[in-house]
């Protein structure tokens, strides 16, 4: 599991999406305290309605 900072997710989100693509999770961290994770989504997930 790779962890970054905030100001290192949106500078490089692109990669960070190549990583999750290829099977890794990543978190990211504010002051060093994760907050949020990036998971590859399963095949066998379904989304259902609108992101808003």
């Amino acid at each position: 599991m790779k962890m970054v900072n905030v100001h290192r997710a949106k500078t490089e989100l692109s990669r960070l999406l190549e990583a999750v693509e290829a099977g890794e999770d990543v978190v990211i961290a504010r002051a060093g305290v994760p907050v949020a994770r990036l998971v590859p989504v399963r095949t066998d997930e379904r989304v259902h309605g609108r992101l808003a």
